[in-house]
């Protein structure tokens, strides 16, 4: 309610500006006319001198402190010749609360006292002795109270303003940390798919080549091949509604049965499916093996696989070297090969390697890839491995 009171004077600025003199000037006039409790003629020189005082209130917003020194010259102007109106002092009330609301709350109590201590005292000294009274103290009390309540005022708009601020950044914040999330979701859920989908394709594509090169020559090898072709698709069925099944799962949601989720467990069936595909491979651990986070596991599983279907699609190849070097603190993967070093231009649109390697920093470890020193491409990932707990005793 309030914000839209403020909203619409703040957009009327000439009826904000002009309405309170106007106001107090028409009101004087009534108050001139009543003298000793009783009416008569309004006096025209009281309502000038409350008009003349008025006047400076015109541009309050835009000069405060030098409206509340014009509006004082007047009054002081006012008591030198003689003139007794109270209204007089309605403007410097107005003139004050203007100051408190517009400026600092230091610069507005100095110019409160000032011009109240100065009216105080040009009213006990030019005053005539009639006109002398307790009066002066109780406006001086009133132009003080006027300037306070302008700083309060002023006071309790920024407190609301800065509430709101706060309000607005925390509801920013809380959509930038959603957006931030939806995004992250969306590269992990384009990651898993890529790793799935490219993977079996690959292997697909292969098989089809072969049975589609045997098929007139021996067709015993041609149907093995469309048998590898049968098991290879229907492997990327079961990953993709695994995939799929995970990511429509809620938190409330009862438990899916679906394919457990791969592992270096499964190296060596990922590893002849790509033999079955006509890549020589060769598979070697070295090393204590240790027992991996699912999550790891999952993770050192999926690099093997893109480096092994990168290598199969872009290397041109005969053979590849798998290598896993199990030490205290990390666990060493090397996928190596005879190929030409770099994959063809325009051959892909490296989602993979950006993949591997947001798998690898994810769990805290690194990632290279490149042509290796004496030919064909390798990459190497380093993933730290689970610490037995220490001996506190």
């Amino acid at each position: 309610m309030e914000n839209r009171r403020r909203g619409w004077v703040d957009a009327h600025p000439r009826i904000r500006d002009a309405a309170p003199p106007l106001l107090i000037t028409v009101a004087a006039v009534p108050a001139s006319a009543m003298a000793d409790g009783r009416w008569t003629q309004p006096s025209l020189a009281n309502v000038a001198w409350v008009a003349l005082a008025c006047l400076p209130l015109l541009w309050r917003y835009r000069r405060p402190v030098q409206v509340v020194a014009a509006v004082v010259a007047v009054q002081i102007t006012q008591v030198t010749v003689g003139g007794n109106s109270v209204m007089v002092a309605v403007p410097a009330i107005v003139a004050l609360y203007t100051v408190g609301l517009l400026r600092r709350p230091r610069t507005a109590w100095i110019s409160g006292t000032v011009a109240a201590m100065t009216l105080a005292a040009s009213g006990t000294v030019l005053a005539r002795p009639a006109a002398i009274s307790g009066d002066m103290l109780v406006w001086f009390d009133v132009l003080m109270l006027a300037t306070g309540a302008g700083v309060a005022v002023r006071s309790r708009r920024e407190r609301l303003a800065s509430i709101e601020a706060r309000a607005v950044h925390a509801e920013e914040t809380r959509e930038a940390e959603a957006l931030r999330r939806v995004a992250e979701e969306r590269v992990r859920i384009a990651r898993e798919l890529h790793d799935v989908v490219a993977h079996h394709i690959t292997l697909v594509n292969a098989q089809a080549g072969v049975a589609q090169h045997l098929v007139r020559t021996d067709a015993e090898k041609a149907y093995r091949a469309l048998g590898a072709i049968k098991d290879t698709s229907r492997a990327a069925l079961e990953e993709l509604r695994a995939t799929v099944g995970l990511l429509r799962r809620s938190d409330d949601d009862t438990p899916l049965s679906l394919v457990p989720a791969p592992g270096l467990g499964d190296l060596d069936t990922l590893v002849d499916g790509f033999r079955k595909a006509g890549q020589n491979i060769r598979l070697d651990r070295t090393g204590e093996l240790r027992q991996l986070s699912p999550s790891t596991d999952l993770a050192a599983y999926r690099i093997i696989q893109e480096a092994l279907t990168n290598t199969h699609k872009h290397a041109g190849a005969a053979h590849a070297h798998v290598t896993l070097a199990y030490g205290e603190q990390t666990l060493q993967i090397t996928v190596a090969d005879d190929g030409r070093g770099t994959a063809k231009q325009g051959s892909g649109t490296g989602h993979g390697l950006i993949g591997m390697r947001e798998r690898a920093t994810a769990f805290g470890g690194t990632l290279t890839a490149g042509p290796a020193p004496h030919g064909g491409y390798r990459v190497h990932a380093e993933l730290p491995l689970p610490q037995p707990p220490k001996d506190t005793a």
